[in-house]
């Protein structure tokens, strides 16, 4: 199994990123805030996840071993794919995840595109005993660490290949003091550009 990648950052799309490996370039899908982290251009390091079927081998690249962890134990519960697994990462980072499950917070894990309240309870029922079996989780205390303001999000949007101008005027719609963490307000920039 390939755990780790480590090259350049050749191109990136909206849940791809093209890293070449001593002459290879490899095909990684990673979630948005993995992206959001990467820099054409520059050196990346990923850890992994090989997907292997019959019909074809896919590579899930992450900021972290701890997202890698949460992405196979998504995969591990009926009725959810890769895409899923992925959409779900890209709409709550791990540890936020972890916490809804814990708290069986149904309705924030339906933010997720293609997550409805069927899956988001599967979700919960499978995932919670695997999290607590991890250890006691002690969520982010608010206000612990400042929000993202409107420019990380505009360097997020412009790194996966956004023209700045779009990705400016994606950020205005967020409001002043938007709260969240970076992926959070990705995805409401990146839903107010869908919606025009």
């Amino acid at each position: 199994m390939i755990a780790a990648v480590r090259g350049i950052v050749e191109a990136k799309s909206l849940d791809t990123a093209f890293v070449q490996v001593s002459g290879v370039t490899l095909r990684i899908f990673a979630p948005l805030g993995t992206l959001g982290r990467l820099t054409v251009g520059e050196s990346a390091h990923l850890h992994t996840y090989l997907l292997v079927r019959e019909d074809a081998l896919a590579l899930y690249g992450f900021a972290s071993s701890n997202d890698r962890d949460i992405f196979e134990l998504l995969l591990g519960v009926g009725g959810v794919g890769p895409r899923s697994a992925l959409a779900l990462l890209s709409a709550l980072p791990a540890d936020d995840l972890r916490e809804a499950i814990l708290t069986e917070d149904v309705n924030r894990l339906t933010v997720a595109p293609g997550v409805g309240k069927k899956m988001a309870a599967r979700l919960v029922l499978e995932l919670r005993p695997r999290f607590e079996k991890l250890g006691p989780f002690t969520p982010a205390t608010p206000g612990a660490a400042p929000a993202p303001g409107r420019a990380a999000v505009v360097d997020a949007l412009t790194n996966l290949g956004y023209p700045p101008a779009e990705a400016a005027a994606a950020a205005r719609t967020l409001p002043e003091n938007a709260t969240g963490t970076l992926e959070d307000l990705i995805m409401r920039a990146l839903r107010s550009l869908a919606r025009e």
